[in-house]
């Protein structure tokens, strides 16, 4: 007011806030409203969020913070990214555990709002303040912050998925199914079978059992937990075991559990959700039908495969994945098919590719995946260069992932056909692996 020549009368209009609120508020006799320090710093022309950090330390960390000022503050500061502020006011405030229970309903809240950076702040601050440690809230804090910090990198997310396990049992029966059914997804993009089988059973059962409990209720009007109906659970679960046959090339048994699922699906007067989930698992038994045929060796299902990927676009990374593998191991021209999927292929790896609902984690794992197995087809279809290239970009999404099993596969494709690759690609090869720090052979 003194630099710009400002009345008190003219600024209080500027801000919009009374006259005598604001002197008091200048004079120090009364604190100021969240709303009033935004009126404020956008009278004073500056940017929004301008004042927090000032404000966090006089409001909640040198004076005794009120709630009634603490939770607009969180909100706020969430909306405008200033996450480290966040993390500086709660971690002072969580020395008190009276707000504790207020702390994780905000974290809850912002986690519905897909304000994921400042709800797992709160989330990690909660589960640390929380003096029992067999807590349902405690256990479901974990969960939340599994989901929030899952990465593109196999590690973090196998550390995450075995910090996790030991709180499933201690949340709620129903929520179990979703974190067991996230739990297993995170060890099928690790490939960690194993764990993947063992979950989908742990994950059968729970869901058969909570199917049971269900027909019992069936005029209960209590709210559902899970995100889905429980047949799905039931379902993904024999269609996640089946995926394991799958990996172990035991196609008869994927079949078999491909059978079961599709048989879980036939439900009586399904309402419209029901039947969106119900169409899925119809399409996905289509596909993996055809994909299990075709790794059977049976060439005759190409055709119709390609067809359903057409109709099915979402499902073009893992089918062409799976027909170049048959390709790989019977001697398929494909050649056909890569040229039917050029346009989508070459939207492999950008946001134009539709990814369906698969996860990030199996997106990306898909990508390297597909590039390995086009390297290793185009090389023994003689075509060098394009097979150079392939692989050059399996290498690259596979550094970039620190999946050093997929760069020494690279690695040992390349050492293999060496002597028959171009020069140029030699040397455009050799460029990327001293990029990457990767050693030479």
């Amino acid at each position: 007011m003194k630099n710009k020549g400002y009345k008190l009368q003219q600024f209080s209009e500027m801000a919009d806030i009374n006259v005598g609120t604001l002197s008091a508020i200048i004079k120090g006799t009364r604190l100021m409203s969240m709303n009033q320090l935004d009126q404020i710093t956008s009278a004073m022309g500056l940017e929004q969020g301008y004042f927090y950090d000032m404000y966090g330390v006089e409001c909640f960390i040198d004076s005794a913070p009120h709630w009634r000022r603490l939770e607009p503050f969180i909100y706020r500061c969430a909306e405008l990214g200033k996450l480290d502020i966040i993390e500086q006011v709660i971690t002072h405030v969580t020395d008190d555990q009276s707000y504790i229970d207020e702390l994780f309903d905000v974290a809850e809240s912002l986690y519905s709002k897909s304000m994921n950076e400042a709800a797992l702040i709160l989330y990690e601050c909660v589960a640390d303040s929380e003096k029992y440690q067999h807590s349902e809230r405690l256990a479901l804090c974990q969960y939340r912050i599994f989901l929030l910090q899952k990465t593109l990198s196999k590690y973090d997310n196998l550390n995450a998925a075995v910090k996790f396990e030991s709180y499933i049992d201690k949340l709620n029966e129903e929520v179990q199914l979703d974190a067991i059914k996230d739990l297993a997804n995170v060890y099928n993009t690790i490939h960690l079978w194993d764990k993947v089988d063992a979950w989908a059973r742990e994950l059968e059962r729970k869901a058969e059992f909570q199917l049971k409990i269900q027909s019992r209720r069936r005029k209960s009007n209590k709210r559902r937990l899970t995100a889905y109906p429980l047949f799905t659970y039931a379902a993904y679960a024999n269609l996640l075991i089946s995926s394991v046959y799958d990996t172990r090339k035991e196609y008869d048994e994927a079949i078999n559990y491909l059978q079961k699922y599709m048989e879980i699906i036939e439900i009586e007067n399904p309402t419209e959700e029901d039947q969106k989930i119900i169409d899925l698992f119809k399409k996905w038994g289509e596909g993996n039908q055809y994909a299990f045929r075709i790794l059977l060796g049976q060439e005759e299902v190409i055709f119709p495969y390609l067809g359903y990927l057409e109709n099915n676009p979402e499902e073009i990374l893992t089918g062409l994945l799976n027909i170049l593998e048959a390709a790989n191991q019977y001697g398929f021209n494909i050649g056909h098919a890569l040229k039917k999927f050029e346009y989508p292929i070459n939207l492999f790896n950008t946001d134009f590719h539709n990814k369906g609902g698969y996860t990030d984690q199996m997106i990306d794992h898909g990508y390297r995946v597909f590039y390995y197995e086009l390297a290793k087809y185009q090389i023994n279809q003689y075509n060098y260069s394009l097979g150079i290239d392939a692989l050059l970009i399996c290498l690259d999404l596979s550094s970039s992932s620190k999946d050093e099993l997929m760069c020494i596969k690279c690695l040992d494709l390349y050492g293999e056909y060496r002597s028959e690759a171009a020069e140029t690609q030699i040397r455009k090869y050799k460029k990327l692996i001293e990029k990457l720090s990767l050693p030479t052979f």
